[in-house]
């Protein structure tokens, strides 16, 4: 079956770990699609960095695939009496996407209609500013409502996944994947996601695979080694696009 690779949260924000995923990827020969947030937590644009835009476009020009990240890539506080929904998701699907699935980065789970709309245009025209194409969209930390699939394909996005599968939106395909990437917000998340990706393998003969590697990894010895093996095992079975686990 199929492996794709992608880095995730690439931002001048982590510039550095980006660099050293690379690195890993490409002594196995991959190429990762490059999951590009336009400004990280807000406090990283990426018209502000333009040697690391300069980066990204020639990474672009030698076939890595560049795919929005959401917009900030971080939720907002839950609503409060001072800071009323306005149309915003709230109860235990937001506190499982905030607190489970992430550290409050779910961003696309945490949006109104009228958000997502602008916050996908305008991620989109972030990129197009600085040079880069993006041909798909993935949500932060996976998770998004059903609704914005059909703004995906409307806006002509050939690319998006969540948590157990990988889809089409402009032509309405999907596919089972499974999703193979690290935690390091705790010890315990760090070994029990090392774990996963160590007895998920076999799941990946059966189905495509995504090896999905987040700056933070690089953060750790461990799961440096935990990301060289499993490149290591993806290696044969590379597919360059994220689309071509549909095929």
């Amino acid at each position: 079956m199929q492996v794709h690779v992608s880095i995730h949260d690439v931002s001048p924000a982590w510039e550095r770990e980006v660099d050293l995923a690379l690195e890993l990827c490409h002594a196995v020969g991959a190429k990762p699609a490059l999951l590009v947030v336009p400004d990280f937590h807000g406090r990283a644009p990426l018209a502000d960095s333009p040697a690391f835009c300069e980066r990204l476009r020639e990474l672009a020009r030698d076939d890595h695939e560049i795919l929005l990240h959401g917009f900030f890539h971080k939720a907002r506080p839950p609503a409060t009496d001072d800071a009323p929904l306005h149309g915003r998701p709230n109860g235990l699907r937001w506190k499982f996407a905030q607190k489970v699935v992430s550290a409050g980065e779910a961003e696309f789970s945490d949006v109104s209609r009228e958000e997502a709309a602008e916050r996908l245009d305008a991620g989109a025209r972030a990129l197009r500013d600085v040079g880069l194409e993006p041909t798909g969209f993935v949500p932060p930390a996976w998770s998004m409502p059903g609704w914005l699939m059909p703004m995906l394909g409307a806006r002509g996005f050939g690319f998006t996944e969540d948590h157990f599968a990988v889809y089409d939106p402009a032509g309405g395909r999907s596919r089972r994947s499974v999703v193979l990437n690290f935690a390091s917000r705790t010890p315990g998340r760090l070994f029990s996601s090392a774990l996963w990706c160590r007895v998920a393998r076999p799941l990946g003969h059966v189905a495509p695979a995504r090896v999905a590697i987040h700056p933070a990894d690089m953060r750790f010895a461990l799961l440096r080694d935990e990301v060289r093996s499993l490149l290591a095992w993806s290696r044969g079975r590379l597919v360059p696009r994220a689309s071509d686990l549909l095929s």
